[in-house]
């Protein structure tokens, strides 16, 4: 069960992120809107909220999730594969202090926390253009001694890893065909999203509760049929950055 998120507010420049999708420009005002909206959705659900001030200099680090792993036992603070995000982990490092011990990645492991899945004691790490066999290396270093094991996955589409596979509770996984027929993701429940709604792969479980994208209801109706109650919310303007639920906050 999550108690607490850690988010932080999209600044003016939000619209100056990286983006490997062409979907247009976000309108800076709406995105604002809808990462506000996420928040409401997160408080009502009993999360406690501690919200950061926008990052200058760092329009992607509304982004939060990139920058820090939080466990029961200790954070890690990540080491972003894109080098104009390395600043935004430094800026939430201290942050992250405040709740547990923290270890940190080194060069020359990269990681963005968008490609690190958690399914119980699991760590599944996307292997992406972000995050690198190194970074999944020193995360198994880490947390073996806790009891976790980390497997390393390919990410043959999107940008992360979340982008294509998220939790849902249980053993249920919510994935893209290709996700679906890897064999380190055999044994578990796997609702599989139509190809044309595949950005509805990244869904949030919170406490009993599935987040997902408005705007799929072919994906909605296949996450009903979980027994869950099923919330939608607008994120057309950040899927313009590549973003999506998961993303926009730390939760613990």
């Amino acid at each position: 069960m999550f108690t607490q998120a850690i988010v932080r507010a999209p600044g003016p420049d939000a619209a100056d992120g990286l983006t490997t999708v062409d979907l247009g420009r976000p309108d800076v005002a709406a995105l604002r809107r809808q990462h506000a909206a996420y928040v409401d959705a997160l408080t009502r659900l009993g999360l406690a909220i501690t919200h950061l001030e926008p990052l200058a200099g760092h329009p992607d680090a509304y982004f939060v999730e990139d920058t820090a792993l939080m466990f029961p036992e200790l954070a890690i603070v990540t080491r972003p594969g894109a080098a104009a995000r390395l600043g935004e982990a430094d800026a939430m490092a201290p942050v992250i202090a405040r709740f547990r011990p923290v270890q940190r990645l080194t060069a020359p492991a990269t990681v963005d926390g968008g490609d690190v899945l958690l399914v119980d004691r699991t760590l599944f790490v996307g292997m992406s253009a972000r995050t690198n066999a190194a970074g999944a290396a020193q995360l198994a270093a880490i947390l073996a001694p806790h009891g976790y094991r980390v497997v390393p996955l390919p990410v043959p589409e999107a940008l992360h890893l979340k982008s294509s596979v998220t939790w849902a509770g249980g053993e249920t996984l919510v994935v893209t065909a290709a996700l679906a027929a890897m064999p380190e993701l055999a044994g578990y429940r796997h609702v599989v999203v139509p190809a044309d709604e595949a950005y509805a792969a990244n869904i949030l479980w919170i406490n009993g509760t599935l987040l997902m994208p408005q705007g799929f209801p072919r994906t909605q109706a296949l996450l009903e049929t979980l027994g869950l109650p099923v919330w939608t919310l607008d994120q057309r303007e950040v899927e313009k950055m590549d973003g999506a639920l998961t993303c926009m906050s730390l939760r613990f």
